[in-house]
């Protein structure tokens, strides 16, 4: 039997025309509170860890930030935050030593912070404006939960509509893929 012959091979719906309409965005899933993103728990330390401490933490973690608190701990109230940005700006390009210079003196001090019950819509917002890639998000103790980045955000669209990111065609809207080796953050 020759296979153009096999109607168990046939997916009818690979010959279906293209969808015209688009899918309108769920606007319920901004109203979900931020919880529901992919997020990890924060990575705490304290003012005194020196920037070479804060970045083996970030490194053996793959994190690209850590949340300063009073006590190192999270059961403590939140007092700055340390990026990868902090590191390129704050200290190399100052040229500061990380193994001496303690966290609590390149900082981000008292950092923009969401409610643990805030939604994603609020998340997106205070990103957008405030250019923000990494918010901390709190308790009402004014205590680190967790850190919602800029990818969370991402993941959590891409599986809410898997089909309609993830299937676009490559060169979709001027989008160039390239094979290239992964590089920094």
């Amino acid at each position: 039997m020759a296979f153009e012959d096999r109607d168990d091979l046939i997916d009818e719906n690979y010959f279906e025309a293209p969808r015209t309409s688009e899918r309108a965005f769920d606007a319920a899933l901004l109203r979900e509170p931020v919880a529901v993103l992919p997020v990890r728990w924060a990575r705490t330390v304290s003012s005194h860890t020196t920037v070479t401490e804060a970045m083996r933490l970030m490194k053996s973690e793959h994190r690209s930030c850590v949340i300063i608190t009073d006590d190192g701990t999270r059961n403590s109230k939140i007092t700055g935050i340390f990026t990868e940005r902090d590191v390129l700006f704050r200290v190399v390009d100052r040229g500061r030593n990380p193994a001496a210079l303690p966290i609590g003196e390149v900082m981000t001090s008292d950092p923009e912070t969401l409610l643990v019950r805030s939604s994603v819509a609020s998340a997106l917002n205070m990103m957008s404006v405030g250019g923000f890639r990494h918010i901390p998000v709190i308790d009402d103790e004014h205590r680190p939960v967790f850190q919602i980045r800029v990818r969370d955000v991402v993941e959590f669209i891409v599986e809410a509509f898997p089909r309609e990111i993830l299937n676009l065609p490559v060169g979709y809207h001027g989008i160039v893929h390239r094979q290239r080796a992964r590089e920094g953050a």
